[in-house]
């Protein structure tokens, strides 16, 4: 007996030998990847003291599922490592989530904490990721010991301040850190090198109100000994001197350039010392002797102090700073992705008109700048202009983007232009510090002969970096194009904020970005952005509730284009982020905001129904009642804010908006609902995809609605009828009701109007109107009708979140095979990883090929007619139209 049982001791000990080798060669097998703070990879000076960690799991083996997790955070990394944190250990949390909010120690400024993470998957695999970072900044005002200068001067005068400082180490160091906030733009140089790789900074903000602050790792570029710190200042949005139609010349804020500073230094023996900025600074003009965010940068290199930012400079003839008054109440972090030079493009043809005059072609349309190498006498003036299209002659174009200058300032303030000034000693580089533009061509004009080629001038694809999450490709090339087309208007028009086109205006209308929120968030990884640009808004509304119709402004906006309609914004950006990230800190940082603003509409809409708004911009030619759309905007408000509601358990709230739906679309439908026949108004496109499209139109209602809407795009030969709140709603309105095959018709329309005329037209963005023809609003690079690119995924990938699993933690997949599309292709990568849904014809066979991330789940819906059968690994499944997968790699085949 006793042999028997040490047998099978000897046999169980065997056993769990190999189910621990088994574990340990899974475990192996899975990594944690990805590894985020707040949202940014590595990132450092945050001030948000409950920071948000995520991750995701990475691997080759099928279907892994996180059970629990365990978070690890100290300022001793090696400590970290062995799994010991002094300021977070978590237990053993039993969740399948991967994003966190930190909950342990206090976070103190100017320090830098390590984390990790622990996690065991459903068949309890450990597996532990690296050691990641983020450090904290300026937590609070007390923190800041600089002072805000500035050199002192009107703030009409135009030459761009520059300031300088020197100091000396005299130790060795171990990390220096720069935090730079400025009233205005600026540029920051360490011994002559500029710090960071980072463009027109800090953003844009209500500047009496918020300024935000940069941080650099500095450690590398400070010396031993003595060191020179070079700071220049632009103008951006802070002194606009350039006068067009939104006041910005007008702002309350404006003033000189200003900014505050420090370094901070910490030395490998422990001691510290901080460098601030003071009148001990020191300032002067320069080179730049005017720059407009809005018109262009003028730079006379006759005038460049040579070295200036260095520390042989002799600066004896500089004067001191002066001291000057913070300019806003609040001083943030900027954690964001910042702008950057994201692309070098090299023109594709550059034509001689005569020895001073020469016109490039970049090939595409983008925002951004020209870098120009030249030679020439001293004195001679070169412009360099940028515009998006040429006249019938082969000139530059202009008149589509410089409407809205001030006619009787263009001699001093030319649009889009750069002026440089040669000093004649050798071939000299011209790039602007503070500006940028929206162009595909390029005017180098001079006033004296000039000889240069095409490879004299480059250009730069600026916009914020956000990372691309998202992929489509199709059979058909004008589908393809209208893609690549969508994601570089989206692109050109993200500069810290969302923006309508990047060369005419430059500002952040709130209807444009509402509308582009999903062609956004499936595209790219931009949620800071967005983060940003919500605390702008909120910075922006007034107390009764009412929001401008740009953000961030002067004051310009409050009277006019803000109803509904576009200020809807406030609502629909936060509950399209919480349904891609899964997270619902956006709703609660503007839950209050969107009430008030809800709140604020329901005075104008004692009935239910309100006219506060722009209505269907742009439309072709049908013009919507702008009672109608305001109304639905408004309804989606509160349908939104309903959900929030419920989701808090603000159970007041809850009741209170429930009923003021259900109030809205009684009304709605009551006087624009033709019952008998299934229609909406008169009956135009934007008519009936509006209410389609957001939930106004009853249940039994539907189909018959969409087909209304079919037919009369049929009748319209299947072109367009709408203006910007048609365009968002009308291809999922028919898609997700019974119609996709008229919405991919519509969609693939290469005749006017359309998307594909553009294309055909050699459009490389979208466009402000559907008429190429059109004398004004005929911006060449605008994002509002922008929803195309999010359809894409919808309505024939059928990639959607889950509102009751946000963040993709399980995906709804809708795909739609439609009829003359023979291949397509779609990927997005959500917050647990890379989700594919594509599809494939062959003959009467269709393959339709899923990847689903690991730690989520899916749920597939087919639209197929009663004669076919879904197969999946040659087995006939029942579907009753709808399917449920774990995570892994499918291939579905219906027949």
């Amino acid at each position: 007996m006793t042999l028997k049982m040490n047998y099978l001791k000897k046999i169980n000990i065997l056993f769990l030998f190999i189910f621990s080798i088994q574990n340990l060669l899974i475990a192996q097998k899975i990594k944690i990847t990805d590894l985020k703070c707040e949202y940014l990879t590595i990132p450092i000076g945050i001030d948000n003291t409950i920071p948000r960690f995520s991750w995701k799991i990475n691997s080759k083996l099928e279907d892994i599922n996180q059970k629990c997790y365990r978070i690890v955070v100290g300022t001793d990394s090696l400590a970290v490592s062995k799994g010991k944190g002094n300021s977070w250990c978590s237990l053993q949390m039993h969740s399948n989530k991967n994003l966190i909010t930190y909950k342990g120690n206090p976070l103190q400024p100017f320090t830098k904490y390590f984390w990790k993470i622990i996690v065991w998957t459903d068949k309890m695999q450990k597996t532990i990721s690296s050691v990641s970072s983020f450090e904290m900044g300026m937590l609070s005002p007390s923190d800041w010991k600089g002072a805000w200068i500035s050199d002192g001067e009107d703030k009409d005068l135009k030459f761009a301040p520059y300031f300088r400082k020197v100091f000396n180490v005299t130790k060795s160091i171990k990390s220096a850190r720069a935090y730079i906030t400025a009233a205005g733009l600026s540029e920051t140089y360490i011994n002559g090198e500029k710090i960071g790789n980072h463009e027109l900074e800090p953003m844009f903000t209500r500047y009496d109100r918020r300024n935000l602050y940069v941080t650099y790792d500095i450690t590398n570029q400070i010396n031993n000994g003595a060191n020179a710190i070079g700071v220049i200042l632009g103008n951006g949005w802070y002194n606009f001197q350039s006068q067009a139609v939104w006041d910005y010349d007008h702002a309350p804020w404006r003033n000189r350039p200003a900014f505050c500073m420090e370094i901070h230094i910490t030395y490998t023996d422990g001691s510290k010392e901080n460098i601030y900025t003071d009148r001990d600074w020191k300032t002067s003009s320069g080179p730049i002797v005017y720059n407009s965010i809005y018109t262009g940068e003028h730079y006379d290199s006759r005038l460049e102090q040579v070295g200036w930012n260095t520390i042989s400079f002799n600066d004896k003839n500089w004067k001191n700073a002066s001291y000057r008054k913070a300019p806003g109440q609040y001083i943030s972090a900027q954690s964001l992705e910042p702008i950057r030079y994201v692309e070098l493009i090299k023109p594709i043809a550059c034509k001689k008109i005569n020895d001073s005059d020469y016109i490039y072609d970049i090939g595409r349309n983008i925002s951004g700048v020209t870098s120009l190498k030249i030679s020439g006498d001293s004195g001679t003036v070169v412009k360099v202009i940028h515009a998006e299209r040429l006249d019938k002659n082969g000139n530059l174009d202009l008149s589509n983007i410089d409407y809205f200058l001030a006619k009787n300032t263009k001699i001093i303030d030319p649009f889009a232009t750069d002026i440089y000034v040669l000093n004649g000693k050798k071939e000299q580089t011209f790039r602007p510090h503070f500006n940028y533009k929206g162009f595909q061509y390029v005017e180098v004009k001079s006033n004296n002969p000039i000889s240069i080629t095409k490879d004299n001038l480059s250009a730069y694809f600026m916009h914020s970096d956000v990372s691309p999450i998202g992929k489509i490709h199709t059979s058909n090339n004008i589908i393809n194009k209208i893609y690549a087309a969508t994601n570089a208007s989206y692109l050109s028009n993200l500069f810290g904020y969302p923006t309508d086109c990047p060369q005419r205006e430059k500002n952040g209308w709130t209807g444009d970005a509402h509308i582009a929120i999903e062609t956004g968030l499936y595209n790219f990884d931009a949620i800071t952005i967005y983060e940003k640009w919500l605390q702008d808004m909120r910075d922006e509304q007034q107390p009764n509730g009412t929001l401008p119709s740009i953000v961030p402004t002067d004051g310009w906006g409050y009277e006019w284009g803000n109803g509904p309609d576009w200020t809807s914004a406030i609502a629909i950006i936060p509950w399209n982020i919480y349904l891609f990230y899964g997270d619902d800190k956006i709703l609660r940082d503007n839950y209050d905001n969107i009430k008030r603003y809800v709140d604020r509409v329901t005075t104008t809409a004692p009935d239910g129904l309100t006219s506060w708004g722009l209505g269907d911009w742009i439309p072709v030619k049908s013009k919507t009642p702008v009672e109608f759309t305001s109304s639905i905007y408004y309804y989606v408000d509160v349908d939104i804010l309903t959900k929030m509601s419920k989701l808090f358990g603000y159970q007041k709230d809850y009741n209170n908006y429930s009923q003021l739906k259900v109030k809205i679309k009684k009304a709605i439908n009551y006087k624009f609902l033709n019952k008998v026949k299934s229609t909406y108004g008169e009956g135009f496109q934007t008519e009936l995809a509006v209410p389609l499209y957001w939930g106004i139109v009853p249940e039994n209602l539907k189909k018959a609605v969409a087909a209304n809407l079919a037919n009369k795009i049929k009748e319209n030969k299947f072109h367009l009828d709408v203006g910007l709140l048609g365009t968002k709603a009308i291809l999922s309105a028919l898609s997700e009701n019974g119609q996709a095959e008229t919405a991919y018709k519509l969609a693939s329309q290469k005749e006017y109007p359309s998307w594909g005329w553009w294309m055909v037209n050699g459009a490389s963005t979208l466009y402000e109107n559907w008429n190429i023809d059109q004398q004004r609003d005929l911006s060449l690079n605008h994002i509002m009708f922008g929803e195309i690119g999010a359809w894409l995924y919808k309505g024939l990938g059928g990639i959607q979140p889950d509102e009751a699993l946000p963040g993709f933690k399980n995906v709804l997949l809708r795909p739609k095979f439609v009829d003359g599309l023979n291949e397509f292709y779609s990927e997005h990568i959500g917050p647990y990883g890379k989700i594919i849904s594509a599809w494939k014809k062959d003959g009467n066979e269709i393959i339709y090929n899923v990847t689903i991330p690991h730690n989520s789940t899916a749920k597939v819906y087919f639209s197929m007619n009663q004669k076919q059968c879904v197969y999946l690994n040659n087995k006939k499944i029942r579907t009753d139209h709808s399917y449920k997968i774990k995570s892994g790699y499918y291939n579905f085949y219906i027949k």
